[in-house]
């Protein structure tokens, strides 16, 4: 995937450039699949079948000279996990496509789920890892989101819609705490979430992979039943129905300046 920094173009422009791609992508090895556009922040992003990075530059430049900013070797399949799609979507010359890359990215994370286990023993303990699994994927349908990978009992997530992610965070927390007063047992399942947002080529050579790790590091810092955004999230949110409390600037781990971060009040 490649990123090209065009500020000024319109989507027409982008879509021109894309057929004249795959008229001669087949002198370079190259298969152009699909783009994504982002007007507003003048970015678009190539996916590209191809021998070499070379061959990528090659192809742009002969066919209208747009040379990529940036290269960085993905998977179709995160891509598609990520961004929900990797061919073109239907489109008109009327209609050009005009979809961002731009993406929320959440991450959840079950808290104590070794204390459960000791203090309810492993088939009940399983149980309510289930009913918190369940709680999260069905927020995730709610709201539009797109269950990227899970490690244990920590799933990274994706969205279209920074609002959409809020919400679907605020759900989970609200649900799990229903839950909880709803059984006997006088376990609580806890969820610490972090919500950041990006583009898939930045900084790095990962597809998402410097807001992935920078919104790791935001979930790692939030408390039990908390809501830690980046304050991105927050200026993306204005005039939406949800309030954030700013913690102001934060040293989180593996990063040496420090970033503002929001907490969102959903209690």
């Amino acid at each position: 995937m490649d990123r090209h920094d065009i500020r000024g173009s319109t989507a027409k422009d982008v879509a021109q450039a894309h057929e004249k791609d795959l008229e001669i992508q087949d002198r370079h090895f190259c298969k152009a699949l699909t783009y994504w556009y982002d007007e507003p922040r003048g970015t678009a992003f190539c996916l590209i079948e191809a021998p070499s990075e070379s061959a990528v530059r090659e192809m742009h430049r002969e066919a209208h000279g747009l040379i990529p900013n940036q290269i960085v070797e993905v998977d179709g399949s995160m891509v598609s996990q990520f961004l929900g799609r990797i061919t073109d979507p239907e489109a008109t010359e009327e209609q050009p496509i005009q979809d961002s890359a731009f993406r929320a990215i959440l991450f959840v994370d079950m808290v104590s789920s070794t204390d459960i286990t000791e203090t309810l023993g492993d088939s009940a303990a399983l149980r309510l890892v289930h009913r918190y699994r369940d709680i999260v994927r069905r927020a995730l349908l709610d709201h539009g989101g797109r269950e990227v990978d899970r490690a244990g009992d920590g799933f990274l997530t994706s969205f279209a819609s920074v609002y959409a992610a809020v919400k679907c965070a605020i759900t989970i927390q609200c649900e799990l705490s229903k839950d909880n007063k709803s059984r006997a047992d006088g376990v609580a399942i806890q969820a610490r979430i972090g919500i950041g947002a990006g583009e898939p080529v930045q900084d790095g050579d990962a597809l998402f992979g410097s807001i992935v790790n920078f919104t790791s590091r935001i979930c790692d810092f939030a408390e039990p039943n908390q809501i830690i955004t980046s304050s991105v999230v927050r200026e993306l949110c204005m005039g939406k129905e949800v309030t954030f409390r700013s913690l102001g600037p934060k040293v989180l781990k593996g990063f040496s300046d420090p970033t503002d971060l929001e907490l969102v009040e959903w209690q």
